[in-house]
């Protein structure tokens, strides 16, 4: 069945990903963004397909309005990118926070019955399980942490959007992304850093490559194709008042992450500790199986897709905002 669709942060990395899988599956799609950090540009292809509208999820009358019409909305906006978490807590909260109410309450306002949200795989913090399942407890573990913002802000969002699914919707449908890379995902990312920091690097054998932690914590990419795919599966066959998990069981160190990108560059690297920022995650793996139930499989692993990134990066360093840098809003 074809529907009209409202996604709201439809120019964000994810976001544009989503929009153009629906326009390609003959869905009708409009965008609510204010372009505060998404890009028309990711949106290119399908731009005379989508109808683009100006506007802050923050303002009830921007929502109001957007929502008008459509028969689903997809909620994505929110201020991603970890060194916002830290410099911005309170703008993370007033986004994400108030941005789910006024999707709510729009959503109530016109009848719309169909509701998924993005969440995140910030929302296990320090998971007791890896890889972790949707069922382990939701975990905010310091509130004087500003890193937290995000992941509590999430955890809100999930709690609104469950318990005012079970009274006014058909169907809430929330999917967890886990470390979702591929090419224009923006500046403030593991992977992006690391190869801006490889292309201004001078020569040398082995390169000395500074990180965060110790190298060994880990995390598991999904390239951008293979989570769109994901997310498709969920949308078409998952069940109401579901939560899905759309990563890939690849878990991988930040020090063999390191190595990779280096071997991009043809650059044999020493890995050199530094300090982990406050409240970050040692392990990070998601458990798929409750996603691959309903016939979702990776396709790409993180050896084969690294390189489809880190070549867009290099080609775009020079747009790179310069070290040391604020990025963003």
């Amino acid at each position: 069945m074809k529907k009209h669709y409202l996604v709201t942060g439809g120019t964000g990395f994810i976001g544009a990903a989503i929009v153009k899988r629906l326009i390609h599956s003959g869905h009708k799609v409009r965008i609510l963004d204010d372009n505060s950090r998404g890009r028309a540009r990711r949106i290119e292809d399908v731009k005379n397909q989508v109808e683009m509208v100006q506007g802050d999820v923050r303002s009830s009358a921007d929502v109001l309005a957007s929502s008008k019409g459509v028969d689903a909305v997809i909620h994505l906006a929110f201020v991603n990118g970890t060194e916002f978490f830290y410099s911005q807590p309170e703008l993370v909260l007033e986004v994400g926070v108030k941005g789910m109410i006024n999707v709510l309450d729009a959503c109530k306002a016109h009848n719309i019955r169909e509701l998924i949200l993005a969440s995140s795989s910030e929302v296990y913090q320090t998971p007791p399980v890896v890889p972790t399942d949707e069922v382990v407890p939701l975990c905010v573990p310091d509130p004087l942490n500003p890193r937290y913002s995000y992941g509590a802000g999430k955890i809100i969002s999930e709690v609104l959007a469950l318990n005012y699914g079970r009274r006014f919707f058909d169907r809430v449908l929330i999917f967890r992304p886990h470390n979702v890379f591929g090419p224009d995902m923006g500046w403030e990312h593991v992977v992006p850093q690391f190869v801006v920091r490889m292309a201004r690097m001078s020569s040398g054998a082995p390169l000395r490559f500074p990180i965060q932690g110790t190298g060994d914590e880990t995390r598991s990419f999904i390239y951008i194709d293979d989570f769109a795919e994901g997310f498709m599966v969920m949308l078409e066959r998952g069940k109401n008042l579901g939560i899905y998990n759309i990563g890939t069981h690849e878990e991988v160190s930040i020090r063999q992450l390191a190595t990779m990108v280096g071997k991009c560059f043809h650059s044999e690297l020493e890995v050199v500790p530094g300090p982990l920022a406050a409240g970050g995650t040692l392990r990070r793996c998601p458990n798929i199986s409750k996603l691959m139930a309903l016939g979702f499989e990776p396709r790409l692993t993180l050896a084969k897709s690294l390189p489809l990134a880190v070549d867009w990066y290099r080609q775009h360093v020079a747009e790179a905002p310069p070290q040391g840098a604020k990025v963003g809003k």
